[in-house]
């Protein structure tokens, strides 16, 4: 009888598997080169500091309007006043 070669859904591991540690392997080499610490808690961002109070582009204008009738009036009155 022959040998019989184990496909991957027989073997203990699958062929995936084999190549994600290998994969993962390779990393970790990379990641011990560039300094990376293996069981180094993930350092908490900086306090950021108070937002600004948003200044807005076109600040609103305090002038007094007048409605139509309104300005109309002043302006006969100005006029009659003058003349």
């Amino acid at each position: 009888m022959a040998k019989k070669t184990p496909t991957p859904e027989e073997g203990s591991e699958g062929m995936l598997v084999t190549a994600a540690k290998g994969l993962g392997a390779a990393a970790g080499k990379i990641a011990a080169l560039a300094g990376a610490k293996a069981d180094a808690a993930p350092e908490a961002p900086p306090a950021k500091k108070p937002a600004a109070p948003k200044v807005p582009k076109l600040a609103g204008k305090d002038k007094s309007r007048l409605p139509r009738k309104q300005k109309k009036a002043a302006k006969k009155a100005a006029e009659s006043k003058n003349a």
